[in-house]
């Protein structure tokens, strides 16, 4: 077992900066403020802060790896090792692939996220971040309720959503740009796909009670839920009554007021921080964090957002930045069920990221350790080697 000191460095602890070392044993941290030479070697953090590793609840980004290109498909393990060392170098080391099955052919398909869950299950032991399988359920997809029931009650599923992107699909189809992209991701002529979507859409009588006995399959097996762009109190009360209580997305304020009024936990985009807005013209994040509507940050289809958006926030008054850090590490390891992780403290999960703020807006990622493990380091010199009396600058290979 590999001992590690982190000397120095602004580290946050209990929601406020100290100046104070780590030490980490195994996977955990053990001493904060400990003697640095107990341990086999060390990082200098002077200079730089010292912050939990970020949560990741909801990033698709990964399906760039799989299919960069309308047509072009990579393999899905070699997808997951190039997503793992961006989500690592962009300080992510918890990390849910948000997986879309849909009725759809294609990227989103049936076949594509069983190739996925296998994949993730496969590679789990030698990826850096904590990989775990987020369910995006199309709700109109009804032939996948028995396969989605299956992965539920065999614990394969850790986070579970309900998606329902019909209505705006449907409107879609009149508009060329957005109609032509949704077609080449299918894999599907023009004329099928409008023929699957006729299909599909007949069916919508069904879809509540499918999405009772999903919901009924997820609280049995105890697997978090969260529903997809809610549109309504309504709405958001119709699912927290079935016990999904992470409202993804709200589409605006009225929503997103009643379901910080119930205590649901409230996940907006990270990109939309960093935007300044969201790219469909909903909801401004930044206002909602500012009106205590939002307890989560997410990195949506961009892995840099998260750390982008805490440092974004502070500067711009939004919120200190030991606040804003816990909406993209204590909140949404809370949501996703951790209590491992998150937060620096004796006793927890030694996900740790050493982070140079020098620049303004431009945080930049020097360190990462995951689980105990030194697995991302972009200056070799800050690397300590303890002696019997005296420390030696390791020198940079």
């Amino acid at each position: 077992m590999t001992d590690i000191a982190i000397k120095g460095g602004e580290t946050l602890l209990d929601g406020e900066f100290h100046e104070t070392s780590l030490r980490i044993a195994g996977r955990d941290i053990v001493a904060v403020g400990s003697e640095q030479e107990r341990a086999s070697f060390g990082i200098d953090a002077g200079g730089l802060k010292v912050l939990p590793g970020i949560v990741d609840l909801h990033g698709d980004a990964f399906e760039r790896q799989m299919m960069p290109r309308a047509g072009v498909d990579f393999p899905v393990d070699v997808a997951l090792v190039d997503s793992d060392r961006q989500a690592i170098a962009n300080g992510i080391t918890t990390v849910f692939h948000a997986t879309t099955w849909s009725w759809e052919p294609g990227l989103r398909s049936a076949e594509n996220a069983r190739q996925l869950l296998e994949a993730i299950e496969a590679l789990r032991p030698q990826l850096a971040a904590d990989t775990r399988f987020h369910l995006r359920h199309e709700t109109y997809n009804l032939d996948a309720e028995t396969g989605i029931a299956r992965w539920l009650a065999e614990g394969r599923i850790d986070l579970f959503a309900f998606n329902d992107h019909m209505d705006s699909t449907v409107a879609d189809l009149a508009k060329p740009h957005k109609r032509s992209r949704m077609v080449e991701r299918t894999g599907l002529c023009s004329e099928a796909f409008d023929d699957l979507v006729a299909s599909v859409v007949c069916r919508g009588h069904d879809v509540p009670a499918s999405i009772a006995r999903l919901a009924n399959a997820a609280r049995a097996a105890g697997v978090r839920m969260l529903s997809h762009d809610d549109d309504s109190p309504a709405m958001r009360k119709a699912f927290r009554d079935q016990g999904v209580g992470i409202a993804e997305f709200p589409v605006n304020e009225e929503t997103a007021r009643e379901a910080a009024a119930a205590g649901d936990f409230i996940v907006f985009g990270a990109p939309n921080v960093v935007r300044g807005g969201s790219h469909t013209g909903w909801t401004r994040a930044a206002d909602m964090i500012a009106k205590g509507l939002c307890s989560v940050l997410a990195s949506d289809y961009y892995y840099p957002a998260p750390l982008l958006a805490a440092f974004r926030l502070a500067a711009d008054g939004v919120l200190p930045l030991a606040r804003a850090w816990d909406l993209i590490s204590a909140a949404p390891a809370r949501a996703a069920g951790f209590a491992d992780r998150g937060v620096l403290a004796e006793g927890r999960r030694a996900d740790i990221l050493l982070v140079d703020d020098v620049v303004p807006l431009r945080p930049r990622i020097i360190g990462v350790i995951a689980a105990g493990r030194l697995v991302h380091l972009t200056d070799a010199d800050r690397l300590i080697r303890f002696a019997a009396t005296s420390r030696e600058t390791v020198a940079a290979a």
